[in-house]
């Protein structure tokens, strides 16, 4: 028994950490990465604003997570945005939108 727990403890530590998940671009491709990216929304206004989240969400699963950090934020503003009656972003979404493009400028120069 006790040889069998060193095993299913670094089982369950690759699984953990992610080693079974799908691997992460390094961020000198993320940036690459999200300089070529061309998503355009259609559609109204609330409508722009749902396809944006789902895109940002797309795109955070896909880059490194230094990066994927601050676009999953974005994600959750969008998701906001596209809950509001209009899909207009206030001040503040607009204000928490740029901070997380600053903080992805950082990586990204």
């Amino acid at each position: 028994m006790k040889k069998l727990l060193p095993a299913v403890v670094l089982v369950a530590g690759l699984l953990l950490t992610g080693c079974a998940g799908t691997p992460k671009m390094s961020i000198p491709d993320s940036c690459a990465f999200l300089n070529k990216d061309t998503f355009v929304p259609t559609g109204n206004q609330q409508q722009q604003a749902e396809q944006i989240s789902k895109h940002y969400q797309e795109v955070a699963d896909k880059v490194a997570p230094e990066v994927a950090a601050p676009i999953q934020k974005m994600a959750d503003v969008m998701k906001d945005v596209s809950g509001s009656s209009l899909g207009a972003k206030s001040d503040e979404q607009t204000k928490q939108l740029a901070e997380q493009m600053n903080k992805i400028g950082e990586y990204c120069k």
